[in-house]
């Protein structure tokens, strides 16, 4: 039961990943390599801060932050340097690794010791791992209600058209540039406010933590569209969460069948591939079908 709690409580938590890459993944229609720094950076800036005497909450917001920023020097390299979106993310992800060891002064930070979003007396009476639970649903809650609100705005309209059919956006007065920019940085430091909790959950911050960060996330987003399906945009969000959950209801499986630790990136990255072929298999799988079916009603005639 408490393996099950802890899924839960780790799926919410890292949903936050999730549905920040959706905004770039999906609606702006392009990977964006920068996640893997943010995340670690935001998680270095809420343990460092913390360690210093920063209250938790403050320390959380100052990773949204400096997610945001890196988000930002991301997009101005790819909207004013027409530098390659790919490349720029790389770029950018790259530098982080220098401002972390920066930041932390080390490899890692440790919280031993420290007050964090999940000291409060409140969580700590709670059974064990709710928690993550508790603090992770609320946290994407708010998230998803957030962003569900923006994306109903005119501005929120604009960067979802930027994203569909640039030329169109562009040919109705919209600033693609800044829609872009500004998607980059609301994801990233969406990404950074991530890094910031689950670091606090798990009591440190590493240098190396972002290793496979994306494709965790892009677990999240696949496996919540091969599981329900056509969803509204709302909708999707909010299944990204669940993807998020099941997708640690694998991982839970999978090493319960006597797998380590060590091969979590690489059963992340077999799952991943599985559920992006999934859909083609499935069309593949209906085309046969139908071929089959009208080979027999020919041979009937």
């Amino acid at each position: 039961m408490s393996m099950l709690v802890s899924s839960i409580g780790q799926g919410l938590l890292w949903a936050i990943l999730g549905v920040a890459l959706f905004l770039t993944f999906r609606i702006l229609n392009f990977p964006d390599m920068t996640v893997e720094g943010t995340f670690p950076l935001g998680a270095a800036t809420a343990v460092t801060a913390i360690s210093h005497g920063m209250s938790p909450l403050m320390a959380t917001a100052l990773a949204f932050v400096t997610g945001a920023l890196a988000g930002l020097i991301t997009g101005l390299l790819y909207t004013k340097g027409k530098i390659p979106i790919l490349l720029a993310g790389i770029l950018v992800m790259t530098a982080c690794l220098s401002v972390n060891l920066r930041i932390m002064g080390g490899a890692n930070v440790s919280l031993l010791g420290k007050q964090t979003v999940f000291s409060s007396h409140f969580l700590q009476s709670l059974p064990k791992y709710f928690d993550s639970v508790y603090v992770g649903l609320l946290m994407i809650i708010i998230v998803t209600i957030l962003l569900i609100l923006f994306l109903q705005t005119n501005l929120g309209q604009a960067f979802i058209v930027t994203g569909d059919n640039p030329v169109m956006a562009r040919s109705f007065g919209i600033n693609t540039d800044n829609m872009t920019i500004m998607g980059l940085m609301l994801s990233n430091g969406l990404i950074g406010l991530g890094g910031a909790l689950i670091s606090q959950n798990n009591g440190y911050a590493d240098i190396n933590m972002g290793i496979g960060i994306i494709v965790i996330a892009l677990a999240s987003i696949i496996i919540g569209e091969v599981v329900f399906g056509e969803l509204t945009l709302n909708q999707r969000l909010v299944a990204v969460t669940l993807g998020s959950i099941l997708y640690r209801f694998v991982l839970l499986i999978v090493l319960q069948l006597g797998f380590s630790t060590n091969d979590l990136n690489l059963l992340s990255a077999i799952i991943l591939a599985i559920c992006l072929m999934l859909p083609n298999l499935s069309k593949s799988l209906k085309l046969d079908h139908v071929i089959m079916k009208g080979v027999e009603n020919n041979g009937t005639k």
